[in-house]
């Protein structure tokens, strides 16, 4: 597997030689933005409007504005004196149950290879599963890309990952809405009915049932448009306006019972822009 960064986890006395490994890779469809006359792709352009002029990379320098249209310019130098000391090792300060992390600390995802040499695998596989049997994650703090980063390593099935997580001062506040959720009362009707709906929805996570299918249909409309099929627009659906709120959970609990057929594998649906393309040829 491939790694993009090479260090050690330091657990104590103990170092464990491990490879940082992305685990997350989105596969939307890139585009370019081109020239509609010639199809040619355009070129950004760094433009200065006070000199109405290009300027070059060796003109720019950072800039820290501080109140509306005023800058503090940071030089490079600036930025070296309070650089965070490069190091190629995590280090572990704590841990803690995984439950106790919430999801919104999570930022990334990443594998941690062990060593490639058997002998030096032994201290990975040890936190692994003194992890597993403690139900513990560890807490840790190491440099990436010149910054310092929080993290969590958990072990994930066989192996280990680390999750990348947000300070607490990254998280915006959520008093505004507790406030309004506690100020918001609700009839015990509308709470067993609701409660229903969602036990009517309750079943197993398995992330290979779900697909991107905004995703798909814009490969399947690519794959149209390279093929030089006319490709047109579906007409957009109105939504149907809420007006009681009981009656909407009782009809949506109707609609999940009528729902809950045996799981289509992922690929069997055909979407719109497919089928409609299959009449045409018809």
């Amino acid at each position: 597997m491939r790694t993009i960064w090479n260090g050690s986890i330091n657990f104590g006395l103990v170092n464990i030689p491990i490879g940082l490994s992305v685990a997350q890779q989105r596969q939307d469809q890139a585009f370019r933005t081109l020239h509609r006359e010639c199809g040619t792709p355009i070129k950004q352009k760094r433009y200065c409007p006070k000199h109405e002029r290009d300027v070059e990379a060796d003109e720019l320098v950072k800039g820290w504005e501080f109140a509306k249209g005023q800058f503090v310019i940071v030089e490079e130098e600036d930025l070296d004196a309070v650089a965070v000391q490069k190091t190629q090792s995590i280090d572990i300060v704590r841990f803690v149950p995984v439950s106790d992390v919430d999801p919104i600390f999570f930022d990334r995802t990443y594998y941690l290879a062990p060593a490639s040499a058997i002998a030096q695998r032994r201290p990975y596989v040890l936190l692994l599963e003194a992890m597993k049997k403690t139900g513990v994650g560890a807490i840790g703090k190491f440099v990436l890309w010149g910054k310092e980063n929080l993290c969590l390593i958990r072990p994930l099935g066989d192996s280990l990952a680390l999750e990348t997580l947000y300070f607490a001062e990254d998280l915006r506040s959520r008093a505004e809405l507790d406030e309004a959720v506690r100020e918001t009362e609700l009839s015990e009707p509308e709470l067993a009915m609701a409660v229903q709906l969602v036990e009517s929805l309750v079943g197993e996570w398995d992330p290979e049932e779900f697909e991107n299918e905004h995703r798909r249909d814009v490969r399947e409309m690519l794959e149209a448009k390279l093929a030089g099929e006319e490709i047109t627009r579906p007409e957009p659906v109105a939504p149907v306006p809420v007006i009681d709120l009981m009656e909407a959970l009782k009809k949506s609990v109707t609609q999940a019972k009528s729902d809950r057929a045996p799981a289509k594998k992922p690929g069997t649906k055909k979407s719109a822009a497919t089928r409609k393309r299959a009449a045409a040829r018809s």
